[in-house]
C-alpha cells in the first residue's frame, strides 16, 4: 500500500496510457505501440527521466505490452480465417533475424536515434491514414529474396521503435496488392513474432540506465506493463463497440493529425 501511495501519480498515468491505447486500438484499429511509445516517452520525461532513457524504456515496455494483446488479437483473426499461416511460415525466420539485430541495437545506440526513427515512422503512418485509397505498387508479393528482405526490415525497425506488426506490415502487404483484411490478421501474428523475443532480449540483456523509472528490469518497466496491459485488453472491445456508433473514418483522420504532430514534436526535441 505504501508503494502505491508513493508512486500514485506514476501508476495513474500508466493506467491512463492503457485506457487510451485500448480505446484507440479498438476504435481505429491502430496498433498499441504507436500510441504507447510516445505517451510513455513524454510521461517518463515529466517524471524527471532523461529523453534518451525515456525513449529506450518506452520502446522496450511497449514491446512487452504487445505480447499479451497480440495473442488475443491472433485468436480473433484466426477465427475469421484472416491469418495467412503459410506467409508467416515463410517470413518468421527473417522477422526474427531482424528483431534480434534491432533489439541488440536498442541496447547499444543512443536513445535520440530511436526517437528520430519513431518520429519518421509516426509521420509516415499518419500520412498513410489520410490516404483512403491506397494504390498497389505491384500486382503481387515479390519473390523469395524480396519477401525475406521485407520481413527482415519489418522485424528490424519494429523492434527498434517499440511497435508491433500492424504499423509496417499492413501497408507493406497492401502495397503489394495483398487483401487488406488478410494483411491486418496476418500482421497481428507478426506482432507476436516481433514483440515476444524483443521484449525478452531487452529485459535480459538490457542494462537499466541510472535514471530509469522505478520498476525497470533490463529496459522494460514492469510497473508500466502491469498497469497498461489489463486496461488495454479490457477497453479494446469497448473501442470496437464505439467504432460501430461513431464515424471511425473521421476519428482516424483526427488521430492522424495528433500522430503527425507528436512525431514532429519528437523530431524537433532531438534535432532542434
Amino acid at each position: 500500500m505504501q508503494f502505491i501511495m508513493d508512486n500514485l501519480t506514476t501508476i495513474l498515468a500508466m493506467m491512463g496510457t492503457g485506457v487510451f491505447a485500448g480505446l484507440l486500438a479498438g476504435l481505429l484499429g491502430v496498433g498499441g505501440g504507436i500510441v504507447i511509445v510516445p505517451v510513455l516517452y513524454f510521461l517518463f520525461q515529466a517524471l524527471g527521466v532523461s529523453a534518451q532513457t525515456s525513449m529506450v524504456v518506452a520502446t522496450a515496455t511497449s514491446l512487452a505490452t504487445i505480447v499479451p494483446t497480440s495473442v488475443s488479437s491472433i485468436r480473433a483473426h484466426h477465427a475469421k480465417g484472416n491469418v495467412d499461416w503459410s506467409l508467416l511460415k515463410a517470413w518468421a525466420l527473417f522477422i526474427l533475424i531482424g528483431v534480434l539485430i534491432g533489439s541488440f541495437m536498442v541496447t547499444r545506440i543512443d536513445g535520440d536515434w530511436l526517437t528520430i526513427m519513431f518520429g519518421v515512422i509516426a509521420c509516415l503512418s499518419a500520412i498513410n491514414m489520410f490516404v483512403n485509397k491506397k494504390p498497389s505498387l505491384t500486382e503481387q508479393l515479390p519473390g523469395r529474396l524480396g519477401q525475406s528482405t521485407m520481413a527482415t526490415l519489418i522485424g528490424l525497425f519494429s523492434s527498434m521503435v517499440g511497435i508491433g506488426g500492424g504499423t509496417l506490415t499492413v501497408p507493406t502487404l497492401t502495397f503489394c496488392n495483398y487483401p487488406a483484411h488478410r494483411a491486418v490478421g496476418t500482421a497481428a501474428a507478426v506482432g507476436l513474432i516481433i514483440s515476444f523475443p524483443a521484449a525478452l532480449m531487452l529485459m535480459a540483456a538490457g542494462q537499466p540506465p541510472a535514471d530509469a523509472p522505478f520498476g525497470t528490469v533490463g529496459l522494460v518497466n514492469l510497473v508500466g506493463f502491469a498497469c497498461i496491459v489489463p486496461l488495454t485488453v479490457l477497453l479494446a472491445p469497448v473501442g470496437a463497440t464505439l467504432a460501430s456508433r461513431l464515424n471511425a473514418a473521421v476519428l482516424k483522420k483526427i488521430f492522424a493529425v495528433v500522430l503527425i504532430i507528436t512525431g514532429l514534436r519528437m523530431l524537433a526535441q532531438v534535432l532542434l
